[in-house]
């Protein structure tokens, strides 16, 4: 195939695989980048003197789980036999990217960086065009599953020209996602850090760092403020404890459904502390009470309540009641469906899937219980608002992550949505402001129920 490899080319090959590829085997191809003008005798000569890379096209991994309907399969009476340990089959690429050095190289032989040593030919004394596999570019999602039925594959190579900065960048990049693999990161994680280099320009990839950045900061510091928040709290009076059940259920889900859709690590490890976090807010709403004697854990509750946790409570009780009438029916009617319409990979998939989109669809639903709370008492300080802005600064992070980060739709759609909650809560801030006098919620815990009635209300 003949091309200037100035410019960007596309080579599309159709490929038939041999029967021992097939059969849990291996496949490379070699590219040769060869000079047209010349004559070659035997293909010794086009080792010693032509520009030759070997890549593999087959890798051995394990495959996506099937998903199938439900009640179609149980209807035929298929059983489904799941392997307890799934063994990793062929796969076979069908992109193979390239990238070739196009600057005009003077390096003294000296001088010539390790991480570009290995793809260095000289010949006459003069640098040959540098071929390389362009590992960045090569994702998992260009792979095919490989069977014994499978005798031709269509493969598709193309060759980018580079500079000799970026180029170097790039190899320094491949040692470095090499490096992942030894610190315990599996394939799915590297590919996604891959995406981040690969599907992004400069840019956005600098401000991507940027903002990166911002989102571990504000994660914790909304963390920390949060815990130091409930940690000293001892009035519940003003705080809505069905959203803080709810809170900690969604986030238990949420957390179980990245995992199982083998979400990034950049989503799933803040998704994981955030949903402890909301299980020990629940033992501080129970009054529940840990000890540890010797080898023995002891968990007693305490009753008390005040005058105003009590009132706090009749409020909660009342929202719910009005709340419940239209978030289970939509909850039981979205499970039906998707168990009527939608593949699944198993049952436990269908019920996780049907509990996740429930919190993603209807998950604002549940933030009404502490609106109608702060509408009866005509009061927000009684909400953790230095956690809360931080959380609200990494929803509008996330908002921009969502377009960037691999993550679920219905993750995706979520940021948006509560983009809309925080909205609400700022208008609440704002309807009932919080005496400026008083020390801020966030400094200071320990309030009592007087405390915390609002100043007078902004006049319309």
């Amino acid at each position: 195939m003949k091309f200037d490899y100035r410019n960007p080319a596309t080579i599309e090959i159709k490929l038939k695989v041999p029967r021992k590829t097939r059969n849990n085997g291996t496949l490379f191809m070699h590219a040769v980048l060869l000079d047209d003008s010349r004559l070659y005798k035997e293909y010794d000569e086009i080792v010693r003197t032509e520009s030759i890379h070997t890549l593999p096209l087959v890798t051995h991994t394990e495959p996506q789980a099937e998903t199938f309907n439900l009640l179609q399969q149980k209807a035929e009476g298929k059983a489904v036999v799941k392997e307890k340990v799934v063994r990793p089959y062929s796969h076979i690429t069908t992109i193979a990217p390239l990238s070739i050095l196009t600057d005009d190289l003077r390096l003294p032989s000296n001088k010539i960086p390790g991480e570009l040593y290995p793809y260095i030919r000289v010949r006459s004394g003069k640098f040959l065009p540098v071929l390389q596999h362009n590992v960045l570019k090569s994702r998992l999602s260009h792979f095919q599953l490989l069977n014994k039925s499978s005798t031709e594959v269509n493969i598709t190579v193309t060759v980018s020209p580079t500079s000799y900065g970026s180029l170097r960048l790039a190899l320094h990049v491949r040692l470095a996602l090499e490096q992942l693999f030894t610190l315990g990161f599996s394939e799915k994680d590297v590919d996604d850090v891959k995406g981040i280099f690969a599907d992004t320009n400069l840019y956005l990839l600098s401000a991507t760092v940027l903002i990166a950045s911002c989102h571990l900061l504000f994660d914790f510091l909304a963390f920390k403020n949060d815990v130091s928040f409930w940690r000293r709290k001892r009035s519940l009076a003003g705080l809505s404890a069905r959203t803080v059940f709810w809170r900690a259920f969604s986030q238990l889900v949420i957390f179980f459904y990245l995992l199982d859709e083998n979400t990034s690590l950049l989503v799933l490890v803040p998704a994981g502390i955030s949903a402890i976090i909301e299980l020990w807010k629940v033992t501080k709403v129970l009054h529940l009470r840990i000890s540890f004697a010797g080898y023995k854990i002891r968990v007693w509750r305490d009753s008390s309540a005040d005058a105003g946790e009590r009132s706090t409570a009749k409020a909660d009780a009342e929202a719910m009641k009005y709340l419940s009438m239209l978030l289970y029916p939509l909850c039981v009617a979205g499970a039906i469906y998707s168990l009527v319409y939608e593949p699944h990979k198993s049952w436990y998939s269908w019920a996780l899937h049907s509990i996740v989109n429930g919190v993603y669809a209807f998950g604002f639903l549940f933030m009404l219980p502490q609106l109608f709370v702060n509408y009866r008492l005509r009061s927000v300080a009684a909400l953790p608002w230095r956690a809360f802005m931080y959380k609200a600064f990494n929803t509008f992070i996330d908002d921009v992550f969502a377009f960037i980060i691999t993550m679920p739709i219905a993750h995706r759609v979520a940021c948006f949505r509560d983009d809309l909650v925080f909205l609400v809560y700022l208008y609440q801030r704002w309807l009932y402001p919080v005496d400026k006098s008083r020390t801020d919620t966030a400094s200071s815990m320990d309030e009592n129920p007087e405390e915390l009635e609002p100043i007078k209300q902004k006049e319309e």
